[in-house]
């Protein structure tokens, strides 16, 4: 059988210098090479399965050497011939016109974009032939719809085009001549670097078909002394070029683009309003000014003649009396459409404080001050410029509160408007309440500039600007003026503590911000370094409790111990706060601790006596007796100071407060409420008069009925002082309800015929009669209630 030789000595090993093998050599040279002639014959063998064995003598040794064999292509091959790929062009222009654009709207953004980069271009060129610009026309843009005519004609002073140019690039598909300007610029190192030029696809122009069935080019270049018309229809695949020969229609130099509306297109885009909306959207911060052409009116006054009264007769044309009138006059007349200027391509340092509050409420349509803002700039993989700010109000529907799809993020390229549909990409949920504008030159976008297309430098965008964001609340936040940051947590604050759930990679920069009440400030939220601060030394954890309301958490029996410690706790009493502080954990290495769950531990100064463990572990094994599976267990409790008992949550259970909002879905599911409701541990007090009865009840008379109902009562009331809700509160109201008849029966007096019940009951069990006299003897002796039982009664204390 053949060796088998291993991939590694067959692969990319060195050349092996076998040694002599005496009379085995020939058996190797036959295995595997042919006879060699020479000492210096080389001989090279293939093999079919592609490997291929080279050998040779040097120095009486036999050198062996395996590699790859690599098939040479025939000369026919090599010699094939090469096509290039052919389009069928009424096919690519019916996908440009229906499936490269999302919106109609475009076309204008995308004309009007052309128009700019031919000012631009004749901008640049100029500094190197300044004749250019010799016949004195304004670098502008005019836009005239047409509603009679159902057109609209979009006129520019720019560069224009030869008649060679309108070949290359209105005829030739994809053909950008703003890259191959470009190109030229880079070639030509006097212009200087640009980066202000729109066009790159080549195919922003027959955008002009969505809403055109005819488009006529008229243009003029600097280069050429004559003026050529491009005509196309939107279903042919032709085009006419022809030379304008009507001196009318002569330009001083740039285009002129008319298109000739669809029916269904001419209602919606022939109107001067509607075109004058869509420059503001998408062209506001064009560099160049933009002229619509729009419907004015103006009053003037005119002279009437006075019409003579009845019984008058008419005078004559010299001693008609005439009297002033004002009329309103219509017209039309051209109007500066993007007077507001792209505020982010200066330097913030040259701007003040009311051009940034006059941009924003331009822009925004915003009729107050932000609360902040900043202007910055980034550098590196991805270069933007960006104004930012913090709305001085909420939305008024709490449903855009939180909707990614605010569209308060505008996305410009090259000062040309993009997209402020997102749909979170930029900012997460929790901070969709940031407005501002963000501009690049050199963004990837797809084809129809709608989509910002590689994730990756979207996720660098979406990090820089929320940390700018933070920067900018943290600034806020920190101002000796506290009454703005009152202002955005009163707006926003749900919003930031969201942003602890939902983003745990900004934990830190969301926990210096968030504010809440404590039982040291009930009426002013405090920081949590400011909690932190005011920490003993001895203290390792932040306190907290989550009540539906203020005033229900500070008068919360799980406080009792803590304010006796003067321990500050914080009140958590909206729905959110809960969530937001376990998806925290901690903040500056401190835990967060709900003090209405079990185990909670106060240091050493609050440990427990063994001594009362012991002496109260059979009045805990009573209880826990008596409620059976109402209550995991029953124990001391080392946070109650006043109160009987409480009710505490388990460990990994939900708090009472959380119980409560799951049970408020509205979607909520019984089953998952039963398994995370976690265990209930009943805490009683040692101290505390009731619980010392139940003590001596326990030893002395452990199945009296009373004691019994004494419990059920206790529990339930530790139900509701606790923040849980009674299984069935009709129950409970019956047993207080009995309680009271006990407590009050015949303290103050009753009716008559009550009394005389009652009298007459008492008589029958003592075994004693007395007469009807003697019962209204003592009926008349009843005092005032005021006089009854005044020292030790406790209704009066």
């Amino acid at each position: 059988m053949a060796p088998v030789l291993s991939g590694r000595s067959l692969g990319a090993s060195p050349v092996s210098a076998f040694p002599q093998l005496g009379g085995r050599r020939n058996a190797l040279r036959s295995s595997f090479l042919p006879r060699l002639s020479s000492s210096r014959t080389r001989v090279s063998v293939s093999t079919a399965s592609g490997l291929r064995w080279k050998a040779g003598k040097k120095e009486n040794r036999l050198v062996v050497k395996c590699e790859a064999a690599v098939a040479e292509k025939p000369s026919e091959e090599a010699s094939g011939e090469k096509f290039e790929y052919q389009a069928e062009v009424s096919r690519l222009m019916d996908l440009i016109v229906h499936s490269l654009y999302s919106h109609k709207e475009v076309f204008l953004r995308e004309l009007v974009s052309n128009a700019s980069d031919a000012l631009d271009k004749l901008r640049f060129l100029s500094v190197t032939e300044p004749a250019v610009l010799s016949d004195g026309s304004e670098l502008e843009i005019r836009i005239k719809p047409d509603p009679d005519n159902g057109t609209i004609t979009i006129s520019d002073t720019g560069i224009g085009m030869t008649k060679e140019e309108l070949i290359d690039c209105l005829g030739t598909i994809a053909q950008s001549g703003t890259s191959k300007f470009l190109q030229a610029i880079k070639e030509n190192k006097d212009l200087g670097a640009d980066n202000g030029l729109i066009g790159q696809f080549g195919v922003g122009f027959y955008s002009a078909f969505l809403v055109a069935e005819k488009v006529v080019v008229t243009t003029k270049s600097p280069k050429s002394d004559k003026q050529y018309v491009w005509e196309a229809e939107a279903d042919n695949s032709s085009y006419i070029i022809k030379e304008e020969t009507n001196p009318e229609k002569f330009l001083r130099r740039g285009t002129q683009i008319t298109l000739f509306l669809r029916p269904d297109d001419k209602f919606e885009f022939a109107d001067p309003k509607r075109i004058e909306g869509l420059v503001k959207n998408y062209s506001q911060f064009v560099s160049f000014p933009i002229y619509t052409y729009q419907e004015k009116s103006r009053t003037k006054e005119v002279e009437e003649e006075e019409e003579p009264k009845e019984g008058e007769e008419a005078k004559e044309e010299g001693e008609k009396k005439k009297k002033k009138k004002t009329i309103t006059e219509k017209y039309w007349d051209w109007e500066l459409t993007n007077e507001t200027k792209p505020i982010w391509m200066r330097n913030p340092k040259e701007i003040e404080k009311k051009e940034y509050t006059d941009f924003y409420n331009k822009t925004f349509n915003e009729f107050m001050e932000p609360l902040a803002y900043t202007h910055f700039t980034t550098e590196g993989e991805v270069e933007f410029r960006s104004v930012l700010f913090i709305p001085g109000m909420a939305p008024m529907n709490n449903e855009d509160v939180v909707n990614p799809k605010t569209k308060n993020i505008r996305l410009y390229v090259k000062r040309v408007f993009i997209s402020d549909d997102f749909d979170g990409e930029l900012f997460p949920r929790y901070l969709s309440f940031v407005k501002g504008v963000v501009d690049s030159n050199d963004l990837p976008l797809n084809v129809s500039r709608e989509i910002l297309q590689e994730s990756r430098i979207v996720r660098i965008m979406r990090k820089r600007l929320v940390r700018k964001t933070f920067d900018m609340i943290q600034e806020l936040a920190e101002k000796e003026d506290q009454e703005d940051y009152k202002k955005f947590w009163e707006n926003f604050g749900k919003l930031i503590k969201l942003g602890c759930i939902e983003d745990s990679g900004n934990h830190k920069r969301l926990g210096p911000l968030l504010r809440f009440y404590s039982s040291k400030s009930d009426e002013q939220t405090i920081s949590l370094d400011q909690y932190v601060e005011n920490m003993d030394e001895k203290q390792n954890a932040i306190y907290y409790l989550a009540s539906d309301s203020l005033k229900s958490a500070k008068s919360a029996p799980f406080l009792e111990k803590l304010l006796q410690k003067d321990i500050e706790v914080l009140y958590l009493v909206e729905p959110i706060d809960e969530v937001a502080i376990q998806n925290l954990q901690t903040y500056k290495e401190k835990k967060f601790v709900d003090i209405s769950k079990e185990d909670l531990d106060l240091g050493d100064i609050d440990e427990a006596k063994e001594e009362n463990k012991q002496e109260y572990n059979l009045l805990c094994d009573w209880i826990k007796q008596q409620l059976g599976d109402k209550v995991a267990k029953v124990e001391i409790s080392k946070r109650l100071s006043s109160s009987p008992c409480v009710l505490v949550s388990g460990k990994f259970g939900w708090s009472a407060n959380m119980e409560r909002l799951m049970k408020a879905q509205t979607l909520g599911d019984a089953s998952s409420l039963e398994f995370m409701r976690g265990r209930r541990i009943f805490e009683i007090n040692p101290d505390h008069p009731i619980i010392k009865d139940l003590s001596a009840a326990c030893k002395n008379e452990p199945e009296s009925t009373e004691a019994k109902r004494a419990v059920e009562l206790l529990y339930e009331t530790a139900l509701v002082s606790s923040g849980y809700t009674p299984d069935s509160p009709a129950d409970l109201g019956s047993k207080i309800y009995d309680m009271m008849a006990i407590a009050l029966g015949g303290r103050w007096g009753r009716a008559e015929s009550d009394e005389g019940e009652t009298v007459n009951s008492e008589n029958n069990e003592g075994g004693s009669e007395k007469s009807e006299s003697e019962s209204r003897t003592a009926e008349a002796e009843v005092v005032e209630a005021s006089e009854i039982r005044t020292e030790s009664d406790p209704w009066m204390e």
